[in-house]
């Protein structure tokens, strides 16, 4: 657990998740939770003739497993009641995540402010790696707003 009074002092530091396994039946349940079933993920015969060769995850799949990596990857704040989304500063997808591959989370903390009130706006830039591949999922500057009690 980190105390938040040490956040400034970790500026710089970076974090790497697990890896996280992209098979098809998680690109196609979020496809079903998201009510996004284009061919391109969920139709590995279409999927093949296509410029990717087959199925791909969806960004947004991709980005939203971010969640999983920050809590494998980070410390945990001493004394959060809870944290929440803040938004972003950037994000761009740069490559598609093939079903059957694996990504991970590499965080490196860009600020850490103190709002007052207990409450702390955490930056991280976060690259999702894809194994073997040089060229990364996405990239993101991801904001946080963790509530200290």
């Amino acid at each position: 657990m980190t105390k938040p009074s040490d956040l400034p002092g970790m500026i710089g530091d970076e974090t790497v998740s697990k890896w996280f396994e992209i098979t098809q039946a998680r690109i196609n349940a979020f496809a079903d939770a998201t009510e996004d079933w284009q061919f391109i993920h969920i139709d590995p015969g279409a999927a093949k003739a296509s410029p990717f060769g087959g199925t791909i995850a969806h960004g947004f799949l991709t980005l939203s497993l971010m969640s999983a990596m920050t809590y494998d990857a980070n410390p945990g704040l001493e004394g959060v009641v809870m944290g929440v989304n803040y938004g972003f500063d950037k994000l761009r997808f740069l490559a598609p995540v093939p079903a059957g591959s694996k990504v991970r989370g590499r965080f490196r903390l860009m600020s850490a402010d103190d709002k007052g009130g207990g409450r702390w706006l955490i930056k991280h830039e976060v690259t999702v790696e894809i194994e073997g591949s040089e060229k990364p999922a996405l990239i993101a500057e991801w904001l946080g707003m963790q509530f200290v009690g």
